[in-house]
């Protein structure tokens, strides 16, 4: 299958417009590209939601905070598009940055809150470049339905709140985190691992699991914290950046789990930064 592509808003949507006026439903998947095995699970999920799927691909100056991370981040469109071409996508939007922010472009989409603490905390401004692109990509899209990975749950907190305040008519559709065989999340940063690193790497998951557990059971949130934190040191990891109970759907710290919440932690091995969430319910009382 040879996927289509456009470059364009004025493209893109003659193509949804023509789409929605045969009645269908379309689907939309955005991504940074250098995309892996959980891109694929969003591009499947969307498939089952929607008649056509559309993936963006846009590597988003303003999300990042350091130039380095930018620069480094992996990119190869080719490769790319022949992944989504096996998953019989309907239509690749991949705009350069002139089309997406052109000049004299000077709006910010900012969610406060929810955009606070975590990863807003250690990423000024990260949340705000989410925020604008994700908002424009909904607008430009004008799709029925998005889908984004849990795996980057207080950016998904942050669209869900940003669609409902501004009154996008889209259904957004978080999609479980997928693992490698070790518990791994994957990553499009897990290639920058070194072989040790990589060896290292599912200690971050195991500790989650393992603290997300004792607090289901009742212990105390902050010691299972504790020792999850060291954990993840003991394993190789040279900082957790942070590790945090916050409640599922406000992202507000809480200290035990009386309604649906989630572990949130980040942590940096071989100069790579990992992220990874679990849910954890009350403990039962049964």
């Amino acid at each position: 299958m040879n996927l289509p592509i456009c470059r364009t808003v004025t493209d893109l949507r003659a193509t949804v417009s023509q789409w929605h006026a045969a009645g269908e439903k379309v689907a939309v998947v955005p991504t940074m590209g250098a995309l892996h095995e959980g891109h694929l699970s969003l591009v499947r999920a969307a498939r089952g939601r929607a008649t056509r799927v559309i993936v963006t691909l846009f590597v988003n100056p303003r999300q990042f905070n350091n130039a380095d991370d930018l620069a480094k981040y992996p990119r190869d469109e080719e490769a790319d598009r022949a992944k989504l071409a096996s998953e019989n996508v309907d239509l690749l939007f991949a705009p350069g940055v002139e089309e997406m922010y052109p000049e004299g472009f000077s709006t910010t989409v900012s969610v406060a809150g929810l955009s606070e603490g975590l990863c807003g905390a250690h990423r000024p401004g990260h949340f705000d470049g989410v925020a604008t692109v994700v908002t424009k990509l909904l607008l430009q899209t004008q799709v029925d339905v998005a889908l984004f990975g849990e795996k980057d749950y207080q950016q998904l907190s942050v669209i869900r709140r940003l669609v409902r305040d501004l009154d996008i008519p889209v259904e957004v559709v978080g999609v479980p985190t997928v693992r490698e065989a070790d518990g791994l999340a994957l990553s499009s940063r897990n290639v920058r691992l070194s072989a040790e690193g990589r060896r290292k790497a599912p200690a971050l998951a195991e500790a989650l699991a393992t603290a997300g557990m004792a607090i289901e059971r009742g212990e105390d949130a902050d010691a299972a914290i504790a020792r999850a934190k060291a954990a993840i040191k003991r394993a190789g990891y040279s900082e957790v950046e942070y590790l945090e109970l916050r409640d599922a759907e406000t992202l507000e710290p809480v200290s035990r789990a009386k309604r649906p919440a989630r572990l949130l932690v980040a942590a940096w091995l071989d100069s790579v930064r990992l992220i990874d969430n679990l849910p954890v319910l009350p403990p039962s009382h049964g």
